[in-house]
C-alpha cells in the first residue's frame, strides 16, 4: 500500500514548528466559531457545521459531537483511501473539539459582537480561515467532510474540489431546514467564502513581489537598469514573434511594488514601445528571496 503520510523526526525543529501550527491553529479556528459564528446560527459546511445544528436541535456540546463524527469517519477514510491521515490530522481535530468546548463554557454561548451577524461572518471566517490555513501549513488534513469527498470522489468522476463545495453546500442548505431561516446559509456561504481566501492568503503568503516580463528591442540597456539602479537580476531568454518571426530577447525579473515602479519609469524613458506583462507572484524561492532550504519549514 502507498504511503501517503510523509515521515517526520520527532523533537526536530520541523515537528516542532507543525505542533505549534496545530495547536495555534486549531485555538484561532475555535475562537472563530465560538465568538462569532455558534451564537448566531451560522453553519460553515463541514463537520462543524453538522454540529453546530445538532447542538441547537438537541442542545449537544458541539466539539464533543465533531469529534464522535471525526473518529469514524477518519477511521472509514483511512480503510478506504489508505493512510492519508496522519497523527496530526487526529490531534487536531482533537485539539479542536478540546478548545470548542472549553471557550464555549466560559463564553457561555454570547457573541464577542452582539446583534451584528454581518460582522461577525467577517471576522468569524477570518479567523477560521486563518486557523485552518495554520494547520495546513503543517501538512495534515482537517478530517470531516473532506474525508467524505474524498471518499465520494473515489466511486464517482466528480473533481474533489467540486465534490467539497457540494458537501458544504447540502449542510449549509440543511441548516435552513432546520432553522426555516434564509438568513442562516446566506451568511453561512459569505463565512466559506472569507475562509477560502483566508487559506488561500496563510498558504500561498501575501507577496508584494511581482514577476515581471519585458519585450523590447533594448532589452540590455534595460537589463542594466535592473543591476545598476534596482539592485536585482533577471533573465534574458531567446524567443520568436509569431507574426513576422524576428528573433527577439523576453527580459524576465522579478521585483517588488517600488522596483517596478522606478522600472516602469526607466522602461518609459528608454523604450516607450515596450511589451511589459506583471504577474503578481505568491511565493518566491531562491537567492534576495526566501530560501528554498526554508521552503519545507514554511
Amino acid at each position: 500500500m502507498a504511503r501517503f503520510i510523509p515521515r517526520e523526526k520527532v523533537f526536530t525543529k520541523n515537528w516542532i514548528r507543525s505542533y505549534l501550527y496545530i495547536m495555534t491553529g486549531t485555538l484561532i479556528m475555535a475562537a472563530g466559531y465560538v465568538y462569532f459564528i455558534i451564537p448566531y446560527k451560522i453553519v460553515p459546511g463541514g463537520i462543524y457545521g453538522i454540529s453546530i445544528i445538532i447542538h441547537y436541535l438537541l442542545h449537544t456540546p458541539i466539539g464533543l459531537v465533531a469529534l464522535a463524527f471525526n473518529i469514524p469517519l477518519t477511521l472509514i477514510g483511512t480503510r478506504i483511501l489508505g493512510p492519508r491521515f496522519g497523527i496530526k490530522t487526529v490531534v487536531g481535530f482533537i485539539l479542536a473539539a478540546v478548545y470548542i468546548d472549553l471557550l464555549s463554557y466560559f463564553s457561555e454561548g454570547k457573541a464577542l459582537v452582539e446583534d451584528d451577524p454581518l460582522l461577525s461572518s467577517i471576522f468569524g471566517g477570518a479567523l477560521i480561515g486563518l486557523g485552518v490555513g495554520l494547520f495546513f501549513k503543517s501538512k495534515a488534513t482537517t478530517g470531516g467532510s473532506d474525508v467524505i469527498s474524498m471518499i465520494l470522489g473515489k466511486y464517482s468522476r466528480i473533481p474533489l474540489g467540486q465534490l467539497m463545495i457540494i458537501v458544504d453546500s447540502v449542510i449549509v442548505l440543511l441548516a435552513f431546514v432546520a432553522f426555516k431561516d434564509w438568513k442562516i446559509p446566506l451568511y453561512s456561504w459569505l463565512v466559506i467564502f472569507i475562509m477560502g481566501k483566508v487559506i488561500d492568503a496563510v498558504l500561498e503568503g501575501i507577496s508584494y513581489e511581482k514577476s515581471v516580463s519585458i519585450v523590447s528591442d533594448k532589452n540590455q540597456d534595460i537589463a542594466d537598469i535592473i543591476k545598476a539602479h534596482i539592485g536585482r537580476g533577471g533573465t534574458l531568454l531567446c524567443g520568436k514573434g509569431i507574426y513576422e518571426g524576428e528573433e527577439r530577447t523576453v527580459l524576465t525579473t522579478v521585483l517588488n511594488r517600488r522596483e517596478l515602479t522606478i522600472l516602469i519609469q526607466h522602461i518609459k524613458d528608454i523604450d516607450p514601445q515596450a511589451f511589459v506583462t506583471v504577474v503578481g507572484a505568491n511565493k518566491i524561492l531562491g537567492k534576495g528571496f526566501t530560501s528554498l532550504s526554508d521552503f519545507d519549514s514554511e
